[in-house]
């Protein structure tokens, strides 16, 4: 991708902004989850889990949270 330089805000293209309910704002946001997934997949387990302290469920998260975090170190071959 080329490097361009501007004098000026002007000069620099202005972002596009999508009326709710265009179908052109789905299909970005479409986009940028289907980017999110394939850059940095994650994965929680499916259901709904019942906890009988916040304790115990920060410490579910916690290790949700390190599962995700090893299995990307794993995927990048990093230690």
């Amino acid at each position: 991708m080329p490097v361009r330089r501007f004098r000026s805000v002007e000069e620099m293209e202005q972002p596009v902004w999508r009326t709710p309910g265009d179908p052109d704002l789905y299909r970005a946001i479409a986009a940028l989850w289907d980017f999110g997934t394939r850059t940095v997949p994650r994965h929680f387990p499916p259901g709904v889990h019942r906890h009988r302290s916040i304790e115990a469920l920060n410490e579910t998260t916690d290790a949700w949270q390190r599962a995700n975090v090893d299995a990307l170190c794993r995927s990048r071959n990093t230690p």
